[in-house]
């Protein structure tokens, strides 16, 4: 037993960890330096027009002359002009990760299978970790372990601790005792005389776990010489495999394999788009989607492409997997946004603008309007408008305003008629009114056919700007939108209060540098170089777009009442096991669950009947002793962080893990944070490092024959809204062993349990990727003593290699390979000697597709898993995610039955081509109409209740 009592490290220690920080600094991964995204879609240039150098100079020097009468340079920070602080702080957190070390890197864990009902014995092994922030650095002063020698039924020996980085607040973590630049290898050399560990150990990693003829294995899986050291993330691991492989061309001969994650989202999104392109979609629907091609690439901009601008000025541009460095994916990023942008343009412009009038809703303009429609909408500029507009001039004794990003922006040319000079005002369309105004006279009624008009609000200010500058002449107006750098930089290891730090740095966010301009395609030279200038951009950052700008406002269309042009309702049902059919009382939902695990697959299954009533019947059950949940993201008003306040008012004990890191909910998550903490609820911010990603809600109550604990394990938030339209899996239920495990991981959680053996569970950072490999080496292993073997893979985002290596080694062995992957897809399939027995498929419609499921044959015992992680660094490496095994028979076969119907052929979806591109398949070889596989599981839902 180890003494986990803090400990001060001396000096000489902790110079002799510094050097040899310094020397893994200098192997660092690349992808230590990316940014996670947040997050709900044939390569030409797109061309504008170039005006001639004489225009051009013209252009610059009518600018001169209008900054002559301008005085002091934009506010400092409000341009976001880079300075070397973010290139510190990148390389800063490059050099804290290289010191910690990959968190996956680690041993095959106890997060492997292991439920007696299944009939796997189940892994038993320490758990592993190198070091790293989530080596047990859940909370200040705890000790970060590393790989554990497991002990008991399995009776592995031989795995020691590896020594990982400095905790805060006197944590004792032991240093790596080496210096200069050998330090790293001195360090490894160490591990390895301690550990058995091979000559293939990496630095910074434990590598695997040694196995004893005596300890348990995964199922079809061969044991190991007992002083052997494997791990599945390294080749030796799958060395055999490679072996076999030798007539085909070695993996590092396909250069190409891996496809770039910002180029692959941009694909994405033109399935999105392609969506709106849909005639046969109702044309409300079809809006909507442009709404949401609008959104996302907003978000993208915001995050990815920031990301990489902010790398490139720091000189941060190492060659990613996929062969491009940043400033080459920048540049094919620019060019294809561009591409797909003056696509949507022209889509809503020529189409689906067209669809909409004919449908009896009309988006028109201010020259289109009769006389009495324009007096109309002047008093309702005068009394609705004009008093919350600032205009902003531009002179001596007023700076170039700051601009926020994607807010809807005027830019006004005026003329002095008295000194003939011209001056720049900005005018900001407030977010307080709604973007489309309903034109007076012809509003929105029930009347049929519809007679809606609705006119853009920059167009109601441009026709009234005489209101705003009374005196003077209008030269020119335009509307212009800026997209910023919405990143966070907090440097949780010296952050002493993380609550404190988060909200200090979204106060900074808003003035982030500018990554993109967008304009009209009516702007002149003049204003659009000026504005290039004053927001210190390239005119390769600027979107020119014949259509209203901020599409991603035609939601607000989408939301109104006129149900004929939309999806047609479903309402979600209460699925059969907690819904009494004939009762006029609500049943105990854990009676319910006592009887039979419940699957949950919503929107289809209703979640405020079913997971809302499970935490609400929690709070207020006096039998409940305590309530254990993660909250990701959630509403405002939710109805489940209400019940954990009442839970805690009636005296139980009630635990939130709040991730406020969470992208864009950052602010709303401090408020609900604070809220939760004044009623009395613990409130922990989850492992210093790590965001905490799994969906887990853990009940303790007291029954007459002693405590049970009941779970819930999803795939989606605790957020009752988005649950209406996002696809999510959660299961509900009171095994012992899921319970421990949950049980389990909440204390690592929320204290000092850095050391774990999970059952039913797979676990990351620790073990989720490792257990990946080991079942994906199973079924190669399976296929080749012919046995049955297939896997079948569902998630939002695959571009982790060594997973995608492994899925590669899988296919040239012959073992089929199906993924459902709904937006990013780092792998390519159907390439000869590579990934020919690889099929990808991507579904997109009314609800964004958002469960995850893991399938594998096991020589036809299938183990299927749900859960939060997709196949991504972020989510194996740098986020505590959490998978489990379904084991009840008919859930299995349900499971089973899902994701055969996704990869059957038979349903209306996206295909991966060779060559890297989506085909769109909607009707068979015959001619036949795939069915809508979200349409077939309203109706199996609606049959389920029956």
């Amino acid at each position: 037993m180890q003494d986990h009592a803090a400990q001060d490290v001396d000096v000489e220690e902790a110079k002799r960890t510094d050097a040899a920080i310094a020397a893994v600094i200098e192997t660092a991964d690349p992808r230590d330096f990316e940014d996670d995204a947040g997050p709900a879609y044939a390569d030409e240039d797109f061309e504008e027009e170039a005006s001639s150098d004489a225009d051009a100079s013209g252009v610059e020097a009518a600018i001169e002359v209008l900054e002559a009468g301008e005085t002091g340079d934009e506010k400092a920070g409000e341009t976001g002009t880079l300075s070397a602080a973010p290139a510190k702080n990148a390389a800063s957190k490059g050099s804290k990760r290289a010191k910690a070390g990959k968190a996956s890197s680690g041993a095959k864990t106890a997060d492997g299978p292991g439920s007696a009902k299944a009939g796997s014995a189940g892994v038993k092994a320490g758990s592993a970790g190198a070091g790293t922030k989530a080596d047990g650095a859940a909370s200040v002063g705890a000790k970060a372990d590393g790989a554990a020698g497991a002990k008991g039924a399995a009776g592995i020996k031989g795995v020691t601790d590896a020594k990982g980085a400095t905790g805060t607040k006197g944590a004792k973590v032991d240093s790596v005792k080496a210096s200069g630049k050998t330090a790293a290898n001195d360090a490894k050399a160490d591990a390895a005389k301690r550990a058995g560990e091979t000559k293939d150990a990496k630095p910074g990693s434990v590598v695997g776990i040694a196995k004893t003829a005596g300890s348990t294995q995964l199922d079809g899986v061969k044991p190991v010489e007992a002083t052997e050291v494997v791990d599945p993330s390294s080749k030796k691991y799958w060395a055999d495999i490679d072996r076999l492989q030798e007539k085909l061309p070695a993996l590092d001969e396909f250069p190409e394999r891996f496809v770039d994650r910002e180029l692959t989202w941009i694909d994405f999104n033109k399935r999105v788009l392609e969506q709106a392109q849909d005639r046969s979609l109702p044309v409300l629907t079809r809006a909507w989607f442009l709404s949401i091609f609008s959104s996302n690439l907003d978000e993208f901009y915001m995050v990815r492409v920031a990301g990489l601008k902010r790398r490139i000025a720091a000189g941060i541009t190492p060659v990613r997997a996929s062969g491009l460095d940043a400033k080459q994916v920048l540049e094919l990023i620019t060019s294809r946004a561009k591409k797909l942008t003056a696509a949507q343009a022209e889509l809503f412009q020529n189409d689906v603008r067209p669809a909409m009038a004919q449908a009896g809703i009309e988006i028109t303009d201010w020259k289109s309007l009769s006389q009495e429609e324009r007096d109309k909408l002047t008093r309702y500029f005068r009394y609705r408008v004009y008093p919350v507009l600032t205009p902003l001039a531009v002179d001596p004794s007023h700076p170039f305003p700051y601009i926020s990003g994607l807010s809807l922006n005027l830019a006004v040319m005026l003329r002095n008629p008295r000194s003939g000079k011209n001056h720049f005002a900005r005018i900001k369309l407030p977010d307080s009114l709604p973007r489309f105004v309903q034109v007076p006279g012809r509003e929105l009624t029930n009347t049929k056919p519809r007679n809606l008009a609705l006119i853009p609000l920059e167009e109601v200010v441009a026709y009234h700007l005489d209101h705003l500058f009374p005196g003077m002449e209008i030269v020119e107006h335009h509307v212009f939108r800026v997209t910023r750098n919405e990143n966070l930089e907090v440097e949780e290891d010296d952050a002493e209060n993380l609550l404190a730090a988060m909200e200090k740095e979204l106060g900074r966010r808003r003035f982030g540098r500018v990554v993109r301009l967008e304009v009209e395609d009516s702007i002149s030279d003049f204003v659009r170089t000026y504005l290039v200038r004053k927001l210190n951009i390239s005119q390769e950052d600027v979107f020119v777009s014949p259509a209203p700008l901020n599409l991603s406002d035609l939601s607000e269309i989408h939301d109104l009442d006129i149900p004929e042009f939309k999806y047609k309702r479903y309402v979600p049902v209460t699925p059969a096991g907690i819904n009494p059919r004939e009762s006029a009382r609500p049943r105990s939902i854990f009676a319910a669950i006592r009887e039979h695990n419940i699957l949950l697959h919503h929107p289809y299954d209703a979640f405020s009947t079913s997971v809302q009533e499970f935490i609400s019947q929690a709070a207020h059950d006096p039998k409940v002793l305590a309530i254990k949940q993660t909250l990701y993201r959630t509403s405002g008003d939710s109805p489940i962080v209400d019940a954990l306040i009442e839970a805690a008012e009636l005296g139980k004990q009630v635990v939130a893990i709040v991730e406020i890191k969470a992208r864009f909910d950052e602010e709303a998550n401090i408020v609900w944070a604070r809220k939760l903490e004044r009623a009395g609820v613990h409130v922990v911010y989850g492992m210093i490092g790590l965001k905490t990603h799994c969906k887990l809600s853990l009940v303790v109550r007291q029954e007459t024959d002693g405590l049970r604990r009941y779970c819930h394990v999803g795939t989606g938030n605790y957020h009752p809204k988005t649950a209406r339209g996002y696809e999510d899996l959660g299961l509900l239920t009171c095994d012992r062993d899921v319970a421990q495990d949950l049980t389990t991981l909440f204390n690592q959680l929320s204290g000092y349990a850095p050391r774990a053996r999970f059952r039913r569970l797979l676990v990351a950072p620790r073990g989720l990727r490792n257990g990946l490999l080991e079942r994906i080496k199973r079924e190669i292993d399976n296929h080749l003593a012919g046995r049955e073997a297939w896997i079948k893979i569902k998630v939002n985002s695959i571009v982790d290699e060594r997973i995608i290596d492994a899925l590669y080694r899988a296919s040239r062995a012959g073992v089929r390979v199906d993924l459902v992957v709904r937006g990013i897809c780092g792998i390519r399939c159907g390439v000869e000697g590579l990934s020919e027995n690889i099929h990808v498929t991507s579904i997109l419609g009314r609800y964004l597709e958002h469960s995850r499921i893991y399938a594998f044959a096991n020589d036809g015992n299938p183990e299927i898993f749900i859960g939060s992680a997709d196949l991504m660094h972020r989510n194996l490496d740098r986020r505590v995610e959490a998978l489990v095994k379904i084991t009840q028979p008919d859930l299995v076969e349900r499971l089973h039955w899902l994701i055969d119907l996704e990869t059957s052929g038979r349903i209306s979806a996206w295909h991966l081509l060779p060559d890297g591109t989506w085909q769109r398949r909607t009707h068979d070889d015959d001619g036949q109409e795939l069915e809508d596989v979200q349409n077939v599981l309203m109706s199996q839902a609606r049959a389920r209740v029956k």
